[in-house]
């Protein structure tokens, strides 16, 4: 399975910061639940690791490693099944490492020269964060004007009623965080997947 293929496919990449693998696993079984198939799981901890090999099992379903700086990371990540990399800056010396190790790479940026950038050092998802502070959807669009070559990811202060503005914009997908699972129960972590999936419809 293509995970950057999966990505333009879903158009939801939702994101997952967890204290262990346990609560990592139960949120994205929730979502995945509601009919959300790829998971961004932020591995600052490596004891969160241990879900990203759970959620590849499920059918249908990548889960990428999030939070990834250094190449040793990456690799600790793909050896517990990461699909892809994503990374919360552009490093060079990760793109690199990625680049030549075949491991997909999304890097993250704030400004339309770091996009560019990302984009020369074939960086194939260029995430866009913090989205909302930015200027939120009509930001996308000031990028994109210019460059339209750009495959951006916005992230960051997303909401479950403004994703879709950020779709229409011209972005390629968009990732949802804590508002897919902030203060909510597992019914209704994949109430809100299924009310994600059904804007998209």
């Amino acid at each position: 399975m293509n995970p950057i293929k999966e990505i333009y496919k879903n158009k939801i990449v939702a994101v997952i910061r967890a204290e262990d693998a346990k609560e990592a696993t139960e949120k994205a079984k929730a979502m995945y639940d509601g009919g959300i198939r790829v998971f961004e799981i932020t591995v600052e901890h490596s004891n969160v690791l241990p879900a990203i090999e759970y959620i590849n099992n499920l059918q249908g379903a990548v889960a990428m490693a999030g939070g990834v700086i250094t190449a040793m990371s990456a690799q600790e990540a793909v050896e517990h099944g990461a699909k892809l990399i994503v990374s919360p800056v552009f490093q060079l010396n990760l793109a690199k490492y990625c680049l030549g190790n075949k491991i997909p790479h999304i890097a993250t940026v704030s400004t339309p020269n770091e996009a560019y950038n990302a984009w020369k050092s074939r960086i194939p998802i260029i995430k866009i964060f913090p989205a909302k502070p930015m200027g939120q959807s009509e930001y996308i669009e000031d990028i994109l004007r210019p460059m339209p070559f750009l495959n951006l990811m916005p992230s960051g202060g997303i909401s479950l009623d403004d994703f879709k503005t950020y779709l229409d914009a011209g972005a390629i997908a968009v990732g949802l965080g804590r508002c897919l699972y902030k203060d909510a129960s597992l019914k209704e972590i994949t109430e809100r997947a299924k009310f994600v999936l059904s804007k998209l419809d």
